[in-house]
């Protein structure tokens, strides 16, 4: 069932969004060859407290046969796309480091994710990074009231193949608002004019995830890391919005 959330509740939402906006601007300084992704997971669920939040995905469990998330985020790095477990492996110049962030504030939860360069990195991999991100706000500019959710899946998936990368297939953009995830599931590729309709008030977690190889992925021993089954460099961006009756409003941002 699809939440359709009031002027207060989005309000509300907006204040979580600015937490993962604020948290993920301050990762973004301690991110650098050396630094493991398990301190920079630490750091921010203690500026998640700071914040008067907390983490949507500690302890987080979706089937009882599966291990609680461990981490307060996702830190995945280089070849994983998403759901990386935080640990002391130390970042090294030219890696790719992927935080995704959610914050639960009075009640409500809101979700963003950035792909970082660690140093200096490849031609190859800023070059996916820029695809990805584009095809994040390319989604964001389709996601109005009256367009289907398979109008947002086409046009993610049309931006990133034309830059000659792969969406990934079986993972979701999804909605989001007291729970972590609500309906809509939003594939990342799809066809024109089918799914729900988007109408004011639905607040949606969108989140491109983009391979540069083939699209097949594989499940790591840890039963939470999914990463590329070629071994291949992937990125991941994402952003809480709210549909309006114009442009979509983000509500991740400073």
């Amino acid at each position: 069932m699809i939440i359709i959330k009031s002027a207060n509740e989005i309000a509300l939402m907006r204040e979580a969004g600015r937490i993962v906006a604020t948290i993920l601007h301050e990762l973004k300084e301690r991110i650098r060859p050396g630094v493991s992704t398990l301190e920079l997971d630490q750091f921010a669920e203690r500026q998640l407290a700071l914040l008067n939040a907390e983490s949507p995905f500690k302890g987080y469990q979706p089937a009882l046969n599966q291990r609680p998330f461990p981490g307060a985020t996702c830190m995945s790095v280089n070849t994983e796309i998403v759901h990386g477990v935080p640990r002391e492996r130390r970042l090294r110049e030219g890696d790719i480091l992927t935080v995704d962030c959610g914050a639960y504030h009075q009640g409500w939860i809101a979700d963003g994710a950035w792909t970082f360069a660690v140093g200096t990195v490849s031609r190859d991999a800023m070059d996916l990074l820029d695809a990805t991100e584009k095809a994040l706000y390319a989604s964001i500019a389709c996601a109005r009231a009256g367009n289907c959710t398979g109008d947002v899946a086409a046009n993610m998936q049309a931006v990133v193949e034309a830059r000659g990368y792969n969406v990934i297939r079986h993972h979701t953009s999804h909605g989001v608002g007291r729970s972590l995830h609500e309906d809509p599931q939003i594939l990342n590729h799809g066809r024109a004019g089918t799914g729900p309709r988007l109408r004011p008030g639905m607040t949606i977690a969108l989140e491109p995830m983009v391979l540069s190889g083939n699209p097949e992925t594989k499940l790591m021993d840890d039963d939470w890391t999914v990463a590329a089954l070629d071994g291949k460099l992937t990125a991941h961006f994402e952003h809480t919005i709210a549909i309006t009756d114009g442009d979509a409003e983000i509500l991740t941002r400073l």
